[in-house]
C-alpha cells in the first residue's frame, strides 16, 4: 500500500469546490494558490484522517507556501487529483510538530 506522500506525488492537479475555496478565503484570509503551493514545498507532513473518512479517506497536512506561511490543510485525493476541503493557519502545537518534522529533514 503506497504512503500518503507516495500518493501524492502520483497526483496531476487540483479539484476545488468553489464553496471551499471560498470558504478558505472568507473563514481564514488562505487562496487555493496558497493551498496547493504547500503540497508543493518540503517539508509536507501529511496523516491519515481516520475520524473524518467516513464517505472517503481524508489527510490532514502540515506545510508551508512559497511566502513560508504556516498552513494546515485536510484534503482527499480522488483519482490523481488532490481535492483541499480546509485550508488555515496552524495553530501552536502543529507549528511545533511541522518544525520537528523541518528539523528532521534538515539532518537526515
Amino acid at each position: 500500500m503506497p504512503t500518503i506522500l507516495e500518493r501524492l506525488s502520483q497526483c496531476t492537479g487540483f479539484d476545488w469546490d468553489a464553496g471551499n475555496a471560498k470558504k478558505n478565503w472568507e473563514a481564514h484570509g488562505v487562496t487555493s494558490s496558497e493551498s496547493e503551493q504547500v503540497f508543493l514545498n518540503k517539508p509536507l507532513v501529511a496523516v491519515p484522517d481516520e475520524q473524518h473518512s467516513r464517505n472517503e479517506p481524508r489527510f490532514h497536512a502540515l506545510g508551508r507556501t512559497n511566502a513560508r506561511r504556516l498552513l494546515a490543510l485536510v484534503f482527499a485525493i480522488r483519482g490523481d487529483l488532490v481535492r483541499v476541503i480546509s485550508a488555515r493557519d496552524m495553530s501552536r502545537r502543529e507549528r511545533r510538530v511541522y518544525e520537528r518534522s523541518q528539523e528532521r529533514e534538515e539532518e537526515g
